[in-house]
């Protein structure tokens, strides 16, 4: 995109045009010329942040005829609106002539228009009053007449204040929802860049604060065990070894870490198994909230005078959300991994691990590609799981879900996804369960079904779980719509539970994708 001015370098007034005396400089209003169709009109240079040449734009479906798509201006979502379409005039193509004026009253637009012909310099007495001008263009969009400038017998000056407010108000809702109609026509390389924009974080509570780290260091997630056997003189805050798979894991608590007051594990306590490089850890919480993705813009390093402190060398980073009202502390697997006593409980788990290897076990080391990895939720008492690469985050259930008039009847609502209006369904109504009252441990799972991105109201999330595919068998058929979502069940004798496995692509209907797709455009 070629930038023909910037707001920031103030024009020169063109040769041929009377300058005012240094005395009465001060009272010239700077007015740029443009030519749209047959006619000539002027703007106030206040608005006016630059003049560009036409960019290349995002169609928008169900958007007004007068808008020509979405742009990217420097990281910034650019509607771009057709002046002639507007006013009625004849279509053409753009030339070398062709430009944007970029004007913000509010909200930054772009207005495509023939050709710019000057910035003039003009004294408020030269301007008249609209009064009974035939024009092509409604008079209640002009608020003035200029004659005599920029070698034109005559300019309107055309009152874009008005023109935004009367035409105008839908696109820029629009505007501030743009930039997910913009992500979903990007190439792969760009989406690939945009998620490198963002981190990406499992979040937890540990005695009422929330914590979080980072989702490439968590291996899996997984209940409380029932059985801790206890390591000799061991750190209060390693609480043990859990056996995961036929391998010993050391569990450590973060209460105990962070000098947090004990507390006795429930049916929400959670372990999130983190690795780096050869090691594992199991590291003990009250709960697990959600998957978060954050703009690195709003992650923030330590302050160095608190990084120095021991109680919270472990924490890097901070995220900053909800406008900096919540807060999330960023755990350093790296830091937390130097803690002396957690070191000699993986050098005892290796020794312990090592003595009472099976062959069994080695054949298991060899066998980590029979395993699938799968997001466990539960509906009402049922445990389901879908493969964790098809779930895009987890994130919390909303007081209230914005209801669209005309919507389809599967559709509970939607929300606002930074930006990004996300249909919601409730997964229980999907199944032909009873509904039930709003409550915290809700979650909505979010997954990319064929381009359109789509929310899923759970009961809760239970875990990250690793299932060997010996475990995994094909599901009674009851119905055919039954075999295509749940075609497989996990049947994990051990641990007494059976979970039913969905088919990600069946979640909608093909003809309800199309439902789905029209109502992502709507602004939430």
């Amino acid at each position: 995109m070629t930038q023909d001015l910037v707001k920031s370098s103030p024009p020169a007034a063109p040769s041929g045009e009377d300058v005012a005396t240094e005395g009465q400089e001060h009272d010239l209003r700077q007015f740029v010329i443009f030519v749209c169709g047959s006619e000539v009109f002027a703007v106030d240079m206040a608005p006016v942040q630059e003049i560009i040449r036409v960019p290349d734009v995002v169609r928008v479906p169900l958007a007004p005829a007068t808008l020509e798509g979405l742009a990217n201006l420097r990281g910034k979502v650019l509607p771009i609106i057709n002046l002639r379409r507007l006013f009625g005039f004849e279509e053409r193509d753009d030339d070398d002539a062709t430009r944007a004026l970029v004007i913000d009253l509010g909200q930054p637009l772009g207005f495509v228009v023939d050709r710019v012909s000057s910035v003039v310099g003009v004294e408020p007495s030269c301007i008249e009053e609209v009064g009974s001008l035939a024009a092509t263009v409604k008079t209640d969009l002009l608020c003035g007449l200029i004659k005599d400038v920029g070698g034109f017998p005559m300019v309107m000056e055309l009152d874009f204040k008005r023109l935004i407010d009367t035409e105008f108000t839908a696109i820029t809702t629009l505007a501030r929802h743009g930039a997910a109609a913009l992500a979903e026509t990007r190439g792969v390389e760009e989406e690939e860049e945009e998620d490198a924009d963002e981190l990406q974080l499992v979040s937890f509570e540990v005695a009422e604060q929330e914590y979080a780290i980072p989702i490439e260091n968590v291996q899996e997630i997984v209940q409380f065990p029932e059985q801790v056997v206890k390591i000799p003189r061991a750190e209060p805050h390693v609480i043990g070894l859990m056996t995961l798979r036929n391998r010993l894991l050391p569990l450590v608590s973060l209460r105990c870490l962070f000098d947090l007051p004990p507390h006795t594990a429930d049916e929400h306590s959670r372990v999130l198994v983190v690795q780096l490089g050869e090691f594992a850890v199991g590291l003990a919480m009250d709960s697990v909230n959600e998957v978060l993705r954050v703009p690195w813009s709003a992650v923030d390093a330590m302050p160095k005078l608190l990084a120095r402190h021991d109680d919270l060398s472990d924490i890097e980073q901070i995220c900053r959300l909800d406008e900096g009202q919540r807060l999330v502390s960023i755990i350093s697997t790296d830091r937390l991994f130097r803690h002396s006593s957690i070191r000699e409980a993986l050098n005892s788990v290796e020794d312990m691990d090592y003595d009472n290897r099976t062959d069994d076990d080695i054949e298991g080391d060899e066998q980590d590609d029979d395993e699938e990895q799968m997001v466990v939720f539960r509906l009402d008492k049922e445990e389901f799981g879908i493969p964790i690469e098809s779930v895009q985050e987890i994130v919390r259930l909303p007081d209230e879900l914005t209801h669209v008039p005309k919507a389809p009847d599967f559709v509970e609502g939607v929300i606002n996804l930074r930006g990004s209006v996300l249909p919601v369904i409730d997964q229980r109504r999907r199944f032909g369960l009873p509904t039930v009252a709003r409550n915290d441990r809700q979650r909505i799972m979010v997954f990319l079904l064929e381009g359109i991105r789509t929310g899923f109201i759970v009961d809760s999330v239970a875990e990250v779980l690793k299932i060997p595919k010996t475990a995994i068998e094909p599901a009674p058929q009851l119905s055919s719509e039954q075999a295509r979502l749940i075609a497989r069940v996990a049947n994990l004798e051990g641990q007494k539970r059976m979970i039913q496995l969905i088919e990600p692509s069946q979640l909608i209907a093909k003809e309800q994708r199309v439902e789905l797709e029209e109502l992502t455009e709507t602004p939430a």
